[in-house]
């Protein structure tokens, strides 16, 4: 009689913090931040393995949420950017809308007009109530050192994205990290108050 080689565990999908169910829906990203832990050798937030071994489709993710109403927000956070499956998305947001979801956020690092070459903000505006945006430094030589993008331009992609996010989002809050070599975390807020949107003061090594 042949061995039966163990089942692997099932990935995460979805993910539980206090009162908001997180969806961890690509492994990829636009950046390769020095300071994300998955760079670091971890691939965990608050005890949750994050690792996918494929990227789940809508009827995954949904089957992961399950029941959407019981939770205060739902948000699109993994260990990848979320707006690189930007159908998948969009899909599922809208079927969380329409079961019953009371809000749907999304943290992103906000390239997704820029990797996808057109303005996605009016979709998103149709199913999603808040994001939040990955600022993480006041201008492009400290951002490229830190966040080492791929795609030129992405400092100010990102920032023009927080500029038009309110046209179409009911809220938008930039973030960065305090604790990082030389982020002047004062001008972030600074700027994000200038462009019209909210500002969050993040801690470095504290996720979720």
């Amino acid at each position: 009689m042949s061995a039966t080689a163990p089942k692997a565990p099932a990935q995460t999908v979805a993910y539980a913090i206090e009162d908001r169910l997180y969806l961890n829906i690509t492994d990829r990203c636009t950046l390769r931040c020095a300071f994300c832990p998955k760079h670091r050798g971890s691939r965990a937030v608050r005890g949750h393995d994050l690792s996918l071994d494929h990227r789940p489709d809508t009827d995954e993710i949904l089957a992961a949420v399950g029941d959407p109403r019981p939770w205060r927000e739902i948000v699109f956070c993994g260990y990848g950017e979320p707006t690189l499956r930007l159908g998948t998305l969009l899909e599922v947001a809208h079927a969380l809308k329409a079961r019953g979801a009371a809000r749907v956020r999304v943290n992103t690092d906000g390239l997704a007009c820029l990797v996808h070459k057109r303005d996605v903000l009016p979709e998103l505006g149709a199913c999603v109530d808040a994001v939040s945006v990955s600022m993480n430094a006041q201008n492009p030589a400290v951002y490229a050192h830190h966040c080492r993008p791929a795609l030129a331009g992405s400092w100010f992609a990102m920032l023009e994205f927080l500029e038009r996010a309110p046209r179409h989002i009911g809220e938008v809050t930039a973030t960065a990290i305090d604790g990082l070599e030389g982020v002047d975390v004062a001008a972030c807020e600074r700027l994000a108050r200038a462009v019209g949107v909210r500002f969050r003061r993040r801690v470095l090594d504290v996720v979720g």
